[in-house]
């Protein structure tokens, strides 16, 4: 698929919608069935995770052939293909496997080093956003509005369980949220670009959390900043097993001003 094939398709006409299907369909049967395992890094990791990797990887290879994959579950490395795709079978394998319904498959395609393609799948929620570089993101077919367009004032702030130490850096301040701990990087992130949060900070999200949000984000009007560490200038065959890339994401630029206290609390000792 080039750029102007893929700029030619409206989102619910992309192939690999079908792939996405199967795997949803897998992981709604498994869940409630699943005994995790601790992976090296302390991370979990079920059967349905390793099923999924492989099911998406090799679908991908089948339905864009010559595009190389980068993956949780797999090789982690920055393909040397012109364009690639970076694949999460399982964002939120912990609340996958203690029964808390809310878990999601990412992928996003990347050209010249940033994403051109996004899908973030919720099994359990039957939704599915995609996001096209320039053209917006949709959600079940529905074009998603920039958050800022929204008069709402929710107030409601995503952390992950390794930000949420920020608060006791800042003692002297009130943070400016609600806040709230989805156990999912990759919604986290996007939750903002969905209007549900104000504000996201994550402390590690891997390349694999954040490629499709990432994007999501940018098409909606959503500013991050990166804390530490850029995705912008990633070489192939870099290997990014170990790599994060801290991030704050807003709803508008002065949203992010106003948390940015907080996203630069994140790297201080």
């Amino acid at each position: 698929m080039t750029a102007s094939t893929a700029a030619s398709l409206r989102p619910e006409a992309l192939p690999i919608h079908s792939l996405i299907d199967q795997v949803a369909v897998r992981q709604r049967l498994d869940f409630g069935h699943s005994t995790p395992e601790a992976k090296a890094d302390g991370s979990l990791i079920t059967a349905c995770d390793r099923w999924s990797d492989d099911t998406l990887v090799r679908g991908l290879g089948q339905l864009y052939p010559g595009e190389g994959v980068l993956s949780e579950e797999g090789d982690k490395r920055i393909p040397s293909s012109a364009a690639y795709w970076v694949v999460d079978p399982l964002d939120g394998t912990t609340n996958f496997a203690a029964g808390i319904p809310y878990w999601a498959i990412s992928l996003a395609r990347f050209e010249g080093g940033v994403p051109v393609l996004a899908v973030l799948d919720v099994p359990p929620l039957r939704q599915r956003i995609v996001a096209m570089r320039g053209q917006g993101a949709w959600r079940n077919g529905k074009r998603l509005l920039p958050p800022s367009s929204d008069g709402r004032s929710i107030g409601c702030a995503s952390l992950c369980s390794r930000s949420i130490g920020v608060l006791q850096k800042l003692p002297e301040r009130r943070f400016p949220g609600k806040i709230r701990l989805l156990g999912v990087a990759s919604l986290n992130l996007v939750s903002v670009a969905m209007g549900q949060t104000v504000a996201a900070l994550e402390a590690t999200p891997k390349i694999w959390d954040l490629a499709a949000a990432w994007l999501v984000l940018s098409e909606l009007g959503c500013p991050l900043r990166w804390l530490q560490n850029s995705p912008d200038d990633l070489e192939p065959g870099a290997d990014l097993a170990s790599s994060d890339f801290p991030v704050l994401a807003a709803k508008d630029p002065a949203t992010l001003e106003v948390f940015m206290p907080w996203g630069e609390a994140l790297l201080s000792h």
